[in-house]
């Protein structure tokens, strides 16, 4: 299991955070994903290929980049 650290740019709102929430837990392997609004950040937990996590936030009209990998 391991945890990925994504910043997120675009998200202006708690609509915009559950947007991406369901877009990340959406993706397989993903066992939760927490998105907080302040700073822009989603810590993923699970087996999830990374690029499968930002093409999922992409699809949802949001940037997103990976911070850490663990």
């Amino acid at each position: 299991m391991n945890n990925t650290t994504l910043k997120i740019t675009g998200m202006t709102c708690n609509h915009c955070v559950r947007a991406v929430t369901k877009a990340l837990e959406s993706v397989p392997g993903v066992q939760s994903a927490e998105v907080t609004l302040t700073p822009g950040s989603a810590v993923v937990t699970g087996s999830a290929d990374p690029a499968a996590l930002i093409a999922a936030v992409q699809e949802e009209g949001y940037e997103a980049e990976v911070q850490a990998h663990a």
